[in-house]
This record gives C-alpha cells, structure tokens and sequence, in this order.
C-alpha cells in the first residue's frame, strides 16, 4: 500500500532526495505526502492532501539535512486530510514515525497513552507517542525495540529522533529494504525508488529491526540478538523504472511485453523440471493469487488440464485459509504475485505451512517476501511494474506456467519454442497501427457505462481480467463471463449498443463461442472480437496471432489496450486509478 523512503548520508538536500525517491513510489499511494527531518536540533515536518508528484522541491532548497524521511498515502485508518497524512510524531515532536500497514491494536494503545495527546484519526500516531513514553528511560534504540514489542498487525515503519543522527526501521509483514550506497543509506518499500543510487540491498524480514547509522545492524524483535545479512545486488537498470518516451507507464509495461515473455521463459531447464516434479508427486496442488495474479492462476489450471492432463485447483488467496481442510503434508501450494508482498498471499503461506505443505512462488521481485519464505521461487524477470494496474506481470507469470505445463509431459523445449514464437507475434502485433485501431474502437465506446467480456476454456479467466482491467483503469462497469453462461441470466443486461467483447481462439471450443457471441448480437449488442479470423458477428475485429494454447497471453493485451485507451479518452490517469494500490500489504 504506501510508500515509505529514509535517507542518511553525506548529501545535505535529504528532503529533496527523499521527495524524489517518493515520486517513484507513488504508484503504492497517491493520497497525500509529506516528509520530515532534524533541521538545525528542531523536528522540521511538511505535509500535505495530493500527489507527491505534485510536490516543489524548490520549497526544500534551503533546509539542510543529511537526513529525512517520507511517506506517500493510501489511506486506511482517518480520512484523506493534511493532519492524517505522514509523518506523524511525539507530542514534543523529536520522534517522527512513516508507517506502512495497520496497527490493530492502536485503540487500546491510544487508551493507555491518554486520547487527549492525539491529534490525528491514524493507527500510525500511537508509535511515536509509544516510541516517547519508553524513551524517557531508555537510549532510542531500546525504545523503539520496547515499542514495536506492543504493535499488533502488520507494519514497516521508520524512525527519526531529533538529535540523533540515524534512522532505525522494523517490519512485521509489510516490505522494507535497506540500499546500501557509498556511505550513504536508504530504506524504502520498493527498490525503485533509490536505484538510480545503489544496486546493493538488504531486505528485512519479519520481526526485524535495523539501526542504520554509518552501517546497518539488524536485529531480531523475538530474540533481541544481531543478524547477519547477505548484500545482494539486483540485475534492474534505472531506466526501466523511468516512462521514457511514453505518456503513461501502463502503455509502456503494455509494449514491454514483446520482451518480457522473452525473460520470463528463460529459467533455469534443472529448475523447471524440478517444479514439474513437484507438480507431478504432490497430493492435492493448489494455485493461489490475487486480482490479476489470481486470474493468471485460473488461466494455469487450464493449460495443467489441457497440456499436461493434471488436475491442479485455484483458490483466491483471501479464501485459501479456509481450505486448510483438504491440505496435507504431501500438498503443494504455488502463489502467484507481482510484488511478492501481498498480504493475503502470505497468509495464504501460513495456511498451507501449519500443515506441513511444500509452497512454490512466482514472482517478479527477487527476495521479496514470499520469496524468501517459499520453498521454492521463480523469478519472471518483467522487471519494475509501476502501473497500478498490472499488465507485462501477467502475461510473463502465463507463460511461466504454461511452460511448466509442458515440462510435466516431457515437452519443455517445444513449450520454449511456442512462447518464443508467441513472443514474436507479439512484437509483431504491437505496432503503431494496431494501437491507432484500438484507440479508435475505444473512441466508439468511450461514453459507454457498461460493457460485457466473454471467454470460454482458457480465455474464460481473460474475460475476468478484461473486466478488470476496465473498471479499474476507466471506472466502466465491466463484468466477465464465461460464455456459456449468459443464457442462465446475465444476458439480460445486455441492451441496444452495449459493448461486448468476443475473446476467440483456433480451439475446440470456437464454434461454441462464436454461438454465444451471435446470442449477444441478437440482443442488439456492438460485439468487438478480439480473435486470429474475422467472423461475420463482429462489429469490430482486432486481431491476434494463432498461437494455439497459449492464446490468453495474445487476447488480453488487446483488452489492456482498450481499458488504457478508454482511460485516456475520459480524462483519466491510468497509472494512478482511484481507491488502488499497486501492492496490497493489508488485509
């Protein structure tokens, strides 16, 4: 959810430098912003209701410090207001906090500390005022330890005490990791935000804390003793993180994918056949993600059931917990998640491992905490993801999968040989005329509040991230449906002229689905097929290769596309939709 960024080091425009690292975080919230430091003994804080994007950094040319940290907002506990913004701080404002997640236990702390010493409606303020009362008695390394002791949920937060010249830091659940630069240091929710500084970075884990003063200590919260951590250093190049020509980052991950797929499928051959292998002697697989990572999953059961004849079940992360009742110790789970730090995902983890479960992850950030704590990862290699709505992310994790599929059938270099040329196509197909085509078909539909998407087989979970990607890019209300279903009642809302979008490929199922498409047409409405021929029932025909089973990678960018065309067309930002965040770090 937010975004969190700390600087110390020799360079005397911290704020400045942080303010930065927080305008490449503000794809985790957009809410409101603000920074703090210790300017000159005196705890200086400056924040606002908007974009960090929108921040001067000229109002910050003349306060020197060397050390500072941010926050950019997506809002849970207190409403969207200057006050309830972060950092928040101590009543004798020395201790300033930014915090990302919930403290669930704030109200009882809050009763504790005295309701009349808060100003805000947050669960962030009771840790600086919980940070004061224990520092009155103890140095502000103890106190901070003390503190995080009491907090309840899941949290990454950082610490500046005025007077003190370094930050400490502690996590439960919720992403920190440190940069490690020339006697400079970072904390920071993603490694966006300080990679144009440093490659080299420690991630916390859990119930850890870090004192980071000319050096970094890491310390376990259970124990209270030192931990060793290993510098890792990350492949990214700064520029993949940047917009460069493009107007938006959606458009931009949309046309990476002609590469992405690429790396996505360039593993390591011993690490795919051993996770087919995995496949194969489990008892009971499960796939698990969320949103868009959970549709990528519903796509997998298909190509496990098709390509590799083997029944694997899909659970939304959120309800996996409960499906604690089938798990066993010969079960394996495979998570699926862009940032490797969604929340349900993990406790979906810590479902499957209360019972002794095997958990294999797909991810697209090295380390982060699902990969760590799984048994075994892939890593998709997409590289930074800053839309919030994820687009190159999806189609790399498809192509993991469905390279997998065919490993368990002893086909893994034609499944290389099909996603390449998969890949191809789709470099092919993204050219400036076939964008200008759906921005055109998206000009017809652009005033429309409703549309329909329907798939069947494999392309019935496209239909659902189609309608995903709509509603949460264009704020259309966009529903997916398996096609075969529209008979048994949702073709009743299907009026004169409402869009609805065809999703076809060369398959068994074909002529089923253009059946269901003319059901549609009959009902007045304007069909846009999304398919390798044109048929007769659309109205408009984008069209996609013929690759055969892997045709939900080729359908959905045309339905990426149009939700980022219809955004564009309404006046919105479709980097930035209301109400989301691109990682999901709560509950």
């Amino acid at each position: 959810m937010c975004g969190i960024f700390g600087y110390l080091g020799p360079k005397t425009n911290s704020l400045e430098l942080v303010i930065k690292g927080l305008q490449k975080l503000e794809y985790r919230g957009y809410d409101s912003w603000g920074v703090a430091t210790d300017l000159n003994g005196e705890l200086f804080v400056d924040k606002k209701v908007g974009k960090i994007s929108e921040a001067k950094l000229d109002n910050f040319k003349d306060k020197s410090s060397n050390i500072a940290i941010g926050h950019t907002r997506w809002a849970t506990h207190g409403g969207v207001t200057d006050i309830n913004a972060h950092p928040h701080f101590s009543s004798d404002k020395t201790i300033a906090v930014v915090h990302n997640g919930i403290i669930e236990n704030y109200q009882e702390i809050r009763e504790e500390l005295g309701k009349e010493n808060f100003i805000t409606e947050t669960d962030t303020e009771v840790i600086p005022q919980l940070i004061a009362k224990y520092r009155k008695d103890n140095s502000f390394k103890d106190a901070v330890f003390k503190a995080v002791q009491r907090l309840e949920g899941r949290y990454a937060i950082v610490v500046l005490n005025v007077g003190e010249n370094y930050l400490i830091a502690a996590r439960r659940g919720s992403p920190l990791i440190v940069g490690v630069g020339k006697d400079e240091y970072f904390l920071a929710s993603d490694i966006p935000a300080f990679l144009e500084y440093t490659k080299d970075v420690n991630y916390l884990d859990d119930d850890e804390m870090v004192v980071v003063d000319g050096g970094v200590e890491f310390i376990n919260l259970t124990t209270g003793k030192p931990v060793k951590k290993r510098l890792i250093n990350i492949d990214w190049q700064a520029e993949s993180a940047e917009k460069g020509e493009y107007d938006h980052y959606m458009l931009k991950e949309i046309m990476e994918q002609k590469e992405t797929i690429l790396r996505a499928i360039n593993q390591d051959t011993d690490e795919i056949m051993h996770i087919a292998q995995m496949i194969k002697d489990s008892r009971g697989c499960f796939l698990s993600g969320c949103g868009t990572a959970g549709k990528v999953c519903m796509a997998g059961e298909y190509f496990f059931s098709i390509i590799a004849n083997r029944h694997v079940n899909f659970a939304p992360s959120s309800e996996f917990p409960v499906y604690h009742h089938f798990l066993r110790p010969e079960s394996l789970l495979i998570i699926v998640s862009q940032s490797g730090e969604t929340a349900d995902a993990l406790e979906a983890m810590e479902a499957a491992k209360k019972k002794g479960c095997k958990v294999f992850s797909i991810v697209n950030v090295e380390g982060s905490t699902i990969a760590r704590q799984s048994d075994f990862s892939l890593h998709i290699k997409a590289g930074p993801e800053k839309a919030v709505a994820s687009t190159k992310a999806a189609t790399s994790q498809m192509a993991l999968l469905l390279l997998i599929a065919t490993a368990m059938i002893g086909e893994l270099q034609e499944g290389r040989r099909l996603l390449a040329e998969v890949a191809s196509q789709i470099n092919d197909m993204l050219n400036p005329r076939f964008l200008n085509y759906i921005k055109e078909v998206a000009e017809k539909i652009k005033d429309q509040e409703n549309s329909y998407i329907i798939g069947k087989a494999e392309n019935y979970p496209m239909a659902l991230e189609a309608a995903i990607k709509i509603q949460e890019v264009s704020y259309v209300h966009a529903e997916g449906f398996a096609a075969g279903e529209l008979k048994h009642g949702p073709i009743a809302l299907v009026t004169e002229g409402t869009p609805c979008i065809s999703l076809v490929a060369n398959d068994e199922v074909k002529k089923d689905i253009i059946n269901n498409t003319l059901e549609l047409k009959a009902r007045g409405a304007h069909i846009i097929g999304i398919s390798p021929e044109k048929h007769d029932v659309f109205d408009d025909w984008i069209k996609v290769p013929d690759v055969g089973i892997a045709s939900p990678l080729v359908n959905i960018i045309p339905t990426q596309l149009l939700a980022y065309y219809i955004a564009v067309l309404r006046g919105l930002d479709p980097d930035m939709p209301r109400n989301l965040a691109k990682s999901v770090t709560v509950k």
